[in-house]
């Protein structure tokens, strides 16, 4: 008898251990930098930070804008990666790091962009800026208009380089908003992050990012140095399904970047899971739709719904579904009827609109008598 209550003990010790674990999540490492963020690409979850709203010199991660902007013209078709750019003398006087151009020459924009994002080069930030602005500073107006769309309202640039100026600034909380929409808005063209080296004018350069080569998860995205600013380094690394953005600025040494980027994304790979909820644009559920030519309508989101949890939660995970009490037609598409909201245990850490996925166009004269009818008695 005995032996099975020691037995009985030690399984429920193992079982609530079990149960227990998960939700054990240690503090986020001590990281030797002014400033840093860590935050989940897909949900958006903040996972670490530190003064992540305290204004800082972007140095080069400046061109992370640049290639947002060019890519941005690419797509909508007001330049193509085919174009020959010629080369003015102000781009290939540009100091600092640099892809070798020659004044006067042709080269393409597809070289260029590999310029910017590998090398980092200033020369290319400029000629790119002139190509598809005529000038720099009509450049950096585009700069600064796409800022204030993507919602990075602690951020002005003044030039297309991260050469140090006063009213050229930003917060690592900016920077995560711009890493996010250059990967998401732009996917066929992130892998050219990750490109390790790229030999131009018969010099061949090397990607500034060490983690690409220290770090198989690591797929970019960009350094940056000056006096002022420190070293700096953006990482962006996928492990399974998941995919974490970490920012890291104002450090001693370009050791000490890297030493910083990776302890911020063990902690995130360690600690953390991602789980897709809802996709969208798929049907969540669906309601009755009165007077209406369809008797149902399917409501999802816009967007796909991620949340990001501590490791061994996903059970933990409740979808809670309001909508609205009666629904007439017509109905659009993508009008908003109600709301999803995603609790673990009982804290809200996502929601999203409910919107109908089709349109529904008043029913006939019959369809609409025999409603009200029905509504009589409801």
């Amino acid at each position: 008898m005995r032996n099975i209550i020691v037995l009985f003990v030690l399984l429920f010790t193992c079982l609530t251990a079990a149960t227990a674990a998960p939700s054990l999540i240690p503090a986020p490492p001590r990281v030797n930098a002014n400033a840093y963020l860590l935050i989940d690409h897909h949900s958006g979850d903040i996972l670490a930070e530190k003064n992540a709203d305290d204004r800082i010199e972007p140095a080069s991660l400046t061109k992370l804008m640049t290639a947002y902007v060019a890519l941005y013209e690419i797509e909508r078709g007001g330049i193509s990666l085919e174009d020959e750019v010629k080369i003015s003398e102000k781009a290939w006087r540009m100091g600092g790091s640099r892809m070798f151009i020659e004044v006067n020459t042709l080269v393409s924009v597809k070289n260029l962009l590999k310029g910017l994002i590998i090398q980092s080069g200033n020369d290319a930030s400029v000629a790119l800026a002139e190509h598809i602005a005529s000038n720099e500073a009509s450049f950096v107006e585009l700069m600064n208009q796409h800022a204030e769309r993507l919602n990075m309202n602690a951020t002005h640039f003044n030039n297309s380089t991260g050469w140090p100026d006063d009213n050229h600034y930003t917060t690592a909380r900016d920077l995560a908003k711009l890493s996010r929409a250059l990967i998401n808005d732009f996917p066929k063209h992130y892998p050219a992050y990750k490109e390790k080296e790229f030999r131009y004018n018969k010099i061949r350069q090397y990607n500034r990012n060490r983690l690409l080569w220290l770090d198989d998860r690591v797929d970019g995205l960009k350094t940056g140095h000056t006096e002022a600013a420190g070293y700096c380094l953006i990482s962006s690394a996928k492990d399974n399904n998941m995919r974490l953005i970490s920012i890291v600025t104002g450090t001693s040494a370009d050791d000490a970047r890297i030493a910083a980027s990776r302890k911020l994304l063990n902690y995130g790979f360690r600690f953390f899971e991602t789980h897709l909820i809802h996709k969208a644009n798929s049907e969540i559920t669906n309601i009755r739709i009165w007077k209406g030519d369809k008797k149902q309508l399917s409501l999802g989101i816009a967007n796909d719904l991620y949340v990001t949890t501590p490791k061994g939660l996903r059970d933990n995970i409740k979808n809670n579904i309001k909508i609205e009490a009666m629904i007439e037609a017509p109905v659009a598409e993508g009008q908003t009827y109600g709301k999803v909201i995603i609790n673990l245990r009982d804290k809200t850490i996502a929601s999203q609109n409910l919107v109908a996925l089709s349109s529904i166009k008043e029913g006939g004269v019959w369809r609409k008598l025999v409603d009200n009818i029905q509504l009589m008695f409801q």
